[in-house]
């Protein structure tokens, strides 16, 4: 406790002396990363605001149930008048139930007077009707409502909730639970709603406040933060976070997807959703970044656990996994067993949970070795995805044939299976696995790389019956995940990452093809998915040379999600000129997103796991990223905090990296690489030597120096010779 006592004073000394915080934030009681926790501090949100301009009818007092004084009424005493209408700006997105207050109502005609509701996360797509409702998904007797949640409001006062259901049989039905920033209300009633409701009369609104259903993360809840020079990027850490948090909660029938998505096995369960507002079901693939997301900022993997766990129950007799619980557990996805692996290996090196992989090597094993080798062609060494298994992966594209992304991503999938199977002694599975994946790699690079643009095809053929061949046209997660699964050598990796920032830069991101022939309709060399743009931004923070095009696309990519509507949290997907790609259907707050979180993390802090719980970690901060001139945060592990903090010297070009490792763990240090021939390293003031070793766990892709320290605190500099 006293070195790590030390080694936070020493931090704060280290970063004031590089113009950090300033003196007044030192002196305050909270700590400075506070002020960009986005969470709402209770669980009954208030909203924000009235938007004045979007006020119509006769609407008196409008902003009364704001302030808590006389309440809001709205009025119509004829159908041919105008509806009475508010709209309210509850700031951010939000997830919950809304709850009415009212001081009454007054009709003069048969029936209760009608309140409408329409739920948007963007003003875009604030209309008439939500722009989501859980009974967009319904069908049959799940379908109660077309667009808009009904109330027919009481004379009496009382407090109305949002729940799923009907107040007369099958009519005056409200969809419950939403994810939304602007709530549209105004005085109407739906025709088929009569006798119960009527178009006319008087209501009296004393408040309007959500009942928050999410995760409530707060600041004391934060066991892991992240916090440098670069205001911004500090910024969409937190923004990562809170996504995640509105999409984390507990899984209940009326709440979730409804397409036979409802499961005895997750029902009451706390689970990582797909999005807030829709495809409210916990799908494998999102949680290969929202997990990450939430591993490194609350303590709180119990979420990804009941996910994980209850996908493995279903695993299929041939080995394949199901990606959610939607269609019943049956929905045809190719590359989510895959993903299931990845995740499964990420839930143990973050949080130590071992008796999860043991419980479950089994299940992984039978992916691995039982499912995708079925697929294996024996002519060219490569996976071959048939055309009959459907559309197939997290973009649903109907992409068939030796596609890039799922040869890389297996190979990914091995060698990560193969890091955690080491420490656990497993030996046969390593002996088995790595040359698997060798192989599969070097038949990816014979058949699969273009060199005409250095950059590797898609794999499949165009469509239209062109069978046989290749199509010209090449991926973004194919290439990505080439370059992590250690398919690619330094100089290809630098070369397909320059020739994707040449053709798919856009001024929203990156976009997921260089061409749109595969569906000139969705035009995918302008569509951007944040999602495996994450893992085309770890290539670019991990090949030497190529972080500050990393940076550059950060910027792009989660500066427009931040400074357009509905702000803060992170979007599905980006069309076209940066639209929302799927419309009002598409999801403004999804977690598999949020991977800023990670990259700032286990990228520019440096800190990721090297086994099980962080018992053995890597620190490589990352040095050269922009204008980043400080970093400093927390990671939480089983052992207690990783405490990590590193500065720049204006004065002599040199570094200082405090740590501070928990009892019982060890770790390697990573030399910056800065352009410096020569370094001088000490260690509380006392020089030491450094080792060769590879910097990447899944394939040789740099060599660089390091050196070892175990627990305790520890002042480290670098500094020229």
């Amino acid at each position: 406790m006293l070195l790590q006592l030390a080694a936070l004073l020493t931090l704060t000394a280290v970063i004031c002396a590089t113009s950090a915080p300033t003196s007044s934030e030192r002196r305050l009681a909270q700590p400075s990363w506070h002020k960009y926790v986005r969470s709402p501090p209770s669980l009954d949100v208030r909203p924000a605001k009235i938007l004045d301009s979007y006020t119509v009818g006769n609407v008196h007092n409008p902003e009364g149930f704001l302030s808590g004084g006389r309440p809001t009424v709205l009025t119509r005493n004829s159908t041919d008048r105008e509806h009475p209408t508010i709209v309210i700006d509850f700031g951010q997105n939000v997830a919950g139930v809304l709850k009415i207050q009212f001081a009454g109502s007054h009709n003069r005609t048969q029936g209760l007077p009608g309140l409408r509701i329409a739920f948007a996360e963007t003003l875009e797509f604030l209309k008439n009707r939500s722009d989501f409702t859980r009974s967009d998904n319904a069908g049959g007797s799940e379908k109660i409502t077309n667009g808009t949640d009904q109330i027919a409001v009481k004379n009496e006062a009382y407090t109305w909730k949002d729940l799923h259901g009907c107040q007369f049989g099958r009519q005056v039905c409200s969809d419950g639970l939403h994810g939304f920033r602007y709530v549209k209300i105004w005085l109407d009633a739906l025709p088929e709603d009569a006798p119960y409701t009527s178009p006319v009369g008087s209501i009296s609104i004393s408040s309007v406040t959500l009942e928050w259903s999410a995760y409530l993360g707060t600041p004391d809840t934060f066991t892991g933060w992240f916090e440098c020079s670069n205001e911004k990027l500090t910024q969409w850490w937190y923004d990562g976070v809170y996504t995640v948090d509105l999409g984390t909660d507990l899984f209940l029938a009326n709440e979730t997807e409804p397409r036979d998505a409802s499961s005895p096995s997750l029902e009451g369960k706390q689970v990582l959703f797909d999005g807030a507002k829709r495809d409210r079901d916990p799908y494998v693939g999102d949680l290969a970044v929202a997990s990450l997301t939430s591993y490194l900022s609350h303590d709180f993997a119990e979420s990804t656990r009941n996910v994980l766990e209850d996908l493995a129950l279903h695993q299929r007799a041939d080995g394949w996994i199901p990606p959610a619980s939607i269609n019943n557990y049956t929905l045809p996805l190719f590359d989510y067993p895959l993903w299931w692996v990845v995740c499964s290996v990420d839930y143990t090196m973050y949080t130590g949970d071992v008796s999860y992989t043991k419980k479950y090597w089994a299940v992984l094993r039978k992916v691995l070795d039982g499912y995708y080798p079925k697929y294996m062609d024996g002519s060219s060494g490569l996976l071959v995805k048939s055309a009959e298994l459907g559309y197939g992966d997290y973009a649903f594209l109907p992409r068939s044939g030796p596609i890039t992304y799922y040869n890389a991503l297996y190979v990914y999938a091995l060698r990560y299976a193969s890091t955690l199977a080491e420490t656990f002694g497993w030996t046969d599975d390593v002996q088995r696995w790595l040359p698997h994946a060798e192989a599969i790699g070097m038949a990816v690079r014979q058949h699969n790389f273009d060199t005409k643009v250095n950059a590797f095809y898609d794999g499949g053929p165009c469509p239209k019956g062109q069978t046989g061949s290749y199509c010209d046209v090449h991926s973004q997660d194919g290439n990505s995940l080439a370059i992590l699964a250690g398919i690619t050598d330094k100089n290809t990796s630098a070369q397909i990452l320059n020739y994707w920032s040449k053709v798919a830069k856009r001024p929203y991101g990156n976009a997921f093809y260089d061409s749109s022939v595969l569906s000139p309709d969705n035009q995918f060399a302008d569509r951007v998915y944040a999602f495996i743009s994450y893992f085309e931004l770890r290539a670019r923070l991990t090949t030497p040379g190529t972080s500050n095009s990393g940076f550059d696309e950060i910027s792009r990519l989660y500066g427009w999600m931040s400074s357009h509507d509905p702000g803060i949290t992170m979007w599905e997907g980006i069309g076209p000129s940066g639209s929302a790609y799927q419309g009002a259907f598409t999801s403004m707050a999804h977690g598999w997103s949020t991977g800023i979180v990670p990259l700032l993390s286990n990228h520019v802090l440096g800190v990721t796991p090297l086994a099980p719980g962080f018992r053995n970690w890597k620190i490589c901060p990352l040095l050269d990223f922009g204008d980043v001139s400080w970093a400093r945060g927390q990671v939480p592990t089983p052992y207690g905090n990783l405490e990590v903090s590193w500065a720049k010297h204006e004065h002599d070009q040199g570094v200082s990296l405090i740590i501070s490792a928990p009892r019982r763990t060890k770790g390697i240090v990573c030399v910056p690489r800065s352009g410096q021939q020569d370094l001088v390293i000490r260690v509380n003031g006392t020089r030491v030597s450094t080792d060769a070793v590879p910097e990447s766990q899944f394939g040789a892709q740099e060599t660089i120096s390091v050196f070892h320290l175990g627990e305790g605190a520890h002042n480290v500099t670098f500094s020229p010779e």
